[in-house]
């Protein structure tokens, strides 16, 4: 009996290292008279695992708005308003852009190291380079964020304290302004970063003999999906087969064309929302060898959530 990803790759979209497209330019997901979305907002969350078999989630928020940019930092908890660290890097107020603090979550004992200094950005909240956070828990290095991590380990750690076993399980962004996402992420730890590109286009938008708005979404420019009058078919998923895994490729844009929320703001037309989830042969439900059974439980799972404001012209 063949394995369980070779049954699913035959019927699932491939996306390969090489694509069909010349440039960017040629890509159906963009337009050269459409500006991309602006980027809010980055949740990433850690999975980790100490020596002692005790587990934990570490949320990491990345902020980026008119009045504010910085991060925080919250354990176990998915609401940002009990974030256990809050650091504003646009305050005047507050200029420790580089420190490091000691406080307690439950029954952990946590210290974290930052320097946001000469951080670089483009026009994401997340930094470029130039940058790093570390968090101990418990005496025993839980997350590295940044490029001069690893200095800041050798220097100052010596490294002399034990490594805790980290996971990204999961990557949330919020984007608001025009149909047009871009973003790149990895689905495995130790995969290729891979280009996303998510379009919206309009009636009849370069597309011959097709009434109404287009879905197309492109990984690195080759397109996976173009869901055609997506008034009808604002939900659906398709699966794509990437890095060896399946991700199953779910979207939601029905606010984006019945939203009638009395609460929601008249400068926005709803909220629209795509989700990339690797899949384990586990999740199939089909025929698993029994020696592969722990190896797929071991295996960490990662999803990626866009979640995006449509603002109207």
């Amino acid at each position: 009996m063949r394995d369980v990803i070779s049954c699913f790759s035959e019927n699932a979209v491939n996306v390969s290292p090489y694509s069909s497209c010349s440039s960017l330019s040629n890509n159906a997901c963009i337009s050269p008279s459409l500006v991309p979305s602006i980027q809010n907002t980055v949740s990433c969350v850690h999975k980790i695992i100490l020596s002692t078999q005790k587990q934990l989630l570490i949320t990491v928020t990345w902020i980026k708005n008119h009045s504010n940019q910085g991060i925080s930092v919250n354990f176990n908890d998915d609401d940002p308003t009990t974030a256990i660290f809050r650091l504003n890097t646009n305050s005047r107020l507050f200029s420790k852009k580089k420190s490091s603090k000691f406080l307690e979550s439950g029954d952990s004992k946590i210290e974290l190291f930052w320097d946001l200094s000469n951080a670089k950005y483009d026009c994401a909240p997340e930094p470029l380079d130039s940058y790093y956070l570390l968090i101990l828990v418990d005496s025993e290095i839980a997350l590295i964020l940044g490029d001069m991590a690893e200095e800041i380990v050798t220097k100052k750690l010596k490294g002399s304290i034990p490594m805790a076993k980290s996971s990204l399980i999961s990557r949330r962004e919020h984007w608001s302004g025009n149909t047009l996402y871009t973003t790149r992420t990895q689905f495995c730890e130790n995969g290729d970063s891979h280009e996303i590109f998510i379009r919206c286009s309009g009636e009849n938008e370069g597309l011959k003999n097709v009434k109404g708005p287009v879905l197309t979404v492109c990984i690195d420019k080759k397109t996976v999906i173009k869901v055609k009058r997506l008034q009808w078919n604002f939900r659906g998923n398709q699966t794509i087969f990437i890095d060896g895994l399946l991700v199953d490729l779910l979207w939601d844009v029905h606010d984006w064309f019945f939203s009638s929320s009395p609460s929601s703001s008249s400068s926005s037309s709803g909220r629209a929302v795509f989700m990339f989830r690797t899949r384990s042969a586990l999740d199939s439900r089909l025929w698993l060898e029994e020696k592969n059974v722990q190896k797929e439980r071991d295996r960490v799972g990662f999803s990626l959530l866009i979640y995006a404001c449509k603002t109207p012209p």
